[in-house]
C-alpha cells in the first residue's frame, strides 16, 4: 500500500536525514519513520484522531 501513497516529510525534519517523520493522507493519515525504516512497518489513525493530536503537540498549543 505504502507505493500507493504520497509522502509528506514533516517541516521540522532537516536536509541531513535527521528526524524524519513523513505522513500520508488516503481514507486515513498513515505515519512511518523514513529516516531508519522506509519501508518498514507504519501506523494509520483515523483524521480527527490526527488532528486532536496534532493540535496537542503544536508549538505554542
Amino acid at each position: 500500500m505504502s507505493d500507493q501513497l504520497k509522502w509528506f516529510r514533516s517541516s521540522y525534519s532537516d536536509n541531513e536525514g535527521g528526524n524524519c517523520v513523513e505522513v500520508a493522507r488516503c481514507d486515513a493519515i498513515h505515519v512511518r519513520d523514513s529516516k531508519t525504516a522506509p519501508t518498514g512497518p507504519q501506523f494509520q489513525v483515523s483524521a480527527p484522531a490526527w488532528s486532536a493530536f496534532v493540535a496537542v503537540v503544536r508549538p505554542g498549543a
